[in-house]
């Protein structure tokens, strides 16, 4: 294998591991060059791909023929006048083209832009415009390629349309391989290894999607996916089940595992049905295996005994936390133990359990040496064992290899993610005494009821040991009296003789109180027939919130639009406040102090995202009102503006949807607009001026 270039592969223990690790980064690094026509200059006939379908249909590549097939993508993507450093946008499912053509623009050096092909007109839109997307290269399924020629009179970049078929408004991709040259020569002028290689796109909580940039250092720093994490060697065959249109593809099916010189399978399904992956998985013999925990628990509710998976050593998870029930109940059927990663779309992992570490159930492993990882309070100060933090990266360092370079065309985001010289995941997690650290979930996930801070994956997991559940997923609901509550939305398992119900309701919640703290059961429980969820398996819990919200019931409406008439100018009650910008408008809640003495109560929420600013709402006497904002007042909500960028943060709220009855415009107490909330009701935004009267908090 190839990856001894670039890492130490002599370690033989973890403390080895963190104590020495390093990459060696060469210049000009290429891994269309420096891989796959290396193996190809070397081994030509060792095998690169193991390709199946749903309908029998199977390929074998070696990397020689990869190698040539890249040639022949290459001139033909130069053919239709692509260049180097011009972005190309990719939508092929798990169609063996994907890497032929991605190995292809490589060559040619142009940015992979990888898509998944469930996008509709206006997503092909932003994101080919947002990206200055040259050509997009699609499915032949029908309806992906209306979807593309529809959107292509409003993508004001792109030029050119490929497709897998005969279709009179695209390039037949397949038929011009056929007959493209193998012959291609390696340009002099290689793209530099900070230059733009692959742009991801990412959804936050909040906004359209953001383009994750990473440049050509990008498929080394993923060696340590490959050889650390998923353990692989010259004799693998690894699959993993993402779909290319995703940042797990880079992590799991294409950069590490061909340094490790792995064999890559890839099994081409839309719909994930246990039994067919079970199958496919043990007749070719795969030997490294990688999928989210959804995958996990459809196998290990299926009869795994029917099926011979000897030549399985090895299983990783990630994109969401693993259960411990999920795990024991795959180690007793095959013998393996899952051994769990984190990262995120803009990074390589950051949290894994390694090959020399004994993984602990419910435990995402240990921080990457790749990186300055430390778990941090809102004001950047590490915590202790046991206490929960944000995980975030240290720069002190330099900019490691493998994390993004910023947010593509959007400086504000990238500021918000980089501050204080700490990369900010926004990902929530608390360490134990070992170093193991234990995933609580994104910091908008975290659900805050009556005082209690409670992580859904430890009420998945509690719900999960209970023979009823075969799969859920735990989200917020506002609640009047307790912020919010916990809501558990469950699948049941088919075939054991239980039944949706009010008395299923409460052995649930009497299970999940029995089996973890009391206070953390669900008060609500759904019953449906499957949850959402992303094309590699990931839980999809914001579109649960979303539709929870959209359904509200009209004492719940009644109920919120009390709490904002409550708090008129003089608030009157500031749980109901906190609860409206907190769960209606996911605001962050900074800071909540009571001065005794004056009276006064100060509540600081901030947008989301935003680390430097917030909104005050202030209760003061009525002659400390009036001397600030005179005879302004009209019976409306004061907030009060802390910040260091009022038009940024103004731009959020209009980024939220939020209607701006008055722009903003100066007034003797500072800048003042008015703007009206979800239901209608007018709010004063106030610039906080430090120097006045009311600045003495």
């Amino acid at each position: 294998m190839l990856a001894d270039r670039y890492i130490r592969t002599d370690f033989t223990s973890q403390e080895e591991f963190e104590r020495y690790f390093s990459l060696q980064i060469p210049e000009h690094f290429h891994f269309a060059y420096d891989i796959i026509d290396e193996y190809a200059r070397t081994e030509p006939g060792k095998r690169a791909l193991i390709w199946c379908d749903l309908h029998g249909n199977e390929r074998t590549f070696t990397f020689g023929e990869m190698s040539r097939l890249s040639n022949q993508a290459a001139n033909v993507f130069a053919a239709h006048g692509l260049k180097k450093g011009e972005p190309v946008m990719v939508m092929l499912k798990r169609r063996y083209q994907f890497w032929i053509a991605f190995l292809g623009l490589l060559k040619l050096g142009c940015v992979l832009i990888p898509a998944t092909a469930q996008l509709q007109k206006k997503d092909i839109v932003y994101r080919a415009n947002a990206a200055e997307a040259r050509a997009i290269l699609c499915v032949d399924e029908a309806e992906v390629r209306a979807n593309v020629w529809a959107a292509k009179p409003d993508c004001k970049t792109v030029r050119t349309l490929f497709t897998l078929c005969e279709d009179e408004h695209f390039f037949n991709f397949n038929e011009e391989l056929e007959v493209a040259s193998p012959h291609w020569e390696k340009p002099k002028d290689l793209p530099a290894n900070e230059d733009r290689m692959l742009m991801y796109f990412t959804s936050g909580t909040t906004g359209m999607p953001k383009m994750s940039t990473h440049n050509w250092v990008y498929p080394i720093a993923q060696t340590v996916t490959g050889y650390y994490w998923h353990n692989l060697g010259d004799d693998d065959i690894h699959m993993a089940v993402a779909d290319t249109g995703w940042a797990k593809a880079g992590w799991g099916k294409m950069f590490g595992q061909w340094i490790c010189g792995a064999t890559l399978f890839v099994y081409d399904f839309d719909r994930l049905v246990a039994s067919q992956l079970m199958e496919v998985i043990t007749r070719h013999r795969v030997t490294s295996f990688c999928a989210p925990p959804t995958v996990y628990r459809f196998m290990i509710k299926e009869d795994i005994s029917k099926y011979d998976f000897s030549h399985l050593r090895w299983a990783n998870c990630a994109g969401e936390p693993l259960n411990p029930e999920v795990y024991e109940q795959f180690l007793k059927a095959t013998g393996v133990k899952i051994r769990e990663g984190f990262g995120q779309t803009e990074t390589t992992p950051l949290l894994m359990t390694t090959k020399w570490m004994e993984p602990k159930p419910g435990s995402t492993g240990k921080p990457s040496p790749a990186y300055h990882i430390a778990l941090v309070d809102a004001q950047g100060n590490e915590v202790e064992d046991g206490v929960e933090g944000e995980i975030v990266i240290r720069l002190d360092r330099g900019h490691p290899p493998g994390l993004f370079a910023g947010y593509y065309h959007n400086q504000e985001q990238t500021d918000e993610v980089f501050q204080g010289g700490l990369y900010h995941t926004g990902d929530m997690a608390w360490r134990d005494v070992e170093g193991y650290y234990y995933f609580i979930g994104r910091s908008d996930d975290v659900i805050k009821s009556s005082g209690y801070r409670i992580g859904p994956f430890e009420v998945e997991s509690a719900l999960l040991t209970h023979p009823a559940v075969l799969e859920c997923a735990v989200t917020a609901v506002p609640d009047p009296d307790r912020g919010q509550v916990v809501k558990a939305t469950v699948v049941l398992a088919k075939n054991r003789g239980y039944e949706a119900g009010d008395e299923l309701v409460r052995a649930l919640q009497k299970h999940v109180k029995s089996v973890t703290a009391p206070y953390k059961y669900p008060r609500i429980i759904e019953f449906v027939e499957e949850l959402p969820k992303t094309i590699s398996g990931k839980i999809q819990r914001k579109l649960i919130r979303t539709r929870d919200e959209g359904s509200r019931t009209e004492h719940q409406e009644a109920a919120v639009k009390q709490s904002i008439a409550l708090m008129a100018l003089v608030v009157r009650d500031y749980d109901e406040a906190i609860a409206f910008f907190t769960q209606k408008l996911d605001f962050i809640l900074l800071e909540d102090t009571y001065q005794q003495e004056q009276d006064k109560r100060w509540v600081v929420v901030a947008p989301p995202g935003s680390k430097e600013s917030g909104i005050l709402l202030a209760r003061a006497s009525k002659a400390q009102q009036e001397a600030f904002i005179g005879e302004q007042t009209g019976g409306r909500v004061f907030l009060f503006l802390q910040t260091n960028d009022f038009w940024r943060d103004y731009r959020k709220m209009l980024g939220r949807g939020i209607e701006f009855v008055r722009e903003p415009k100066q007034a003797p107490y500072g800048t003042v607009a008015v703007f009206k909330d979800l239901y209608g009701n007018l709010w004063d935004l106030v610039e906080y001026d430090k120097s006045h009267l009311m600045r003495n908090r």
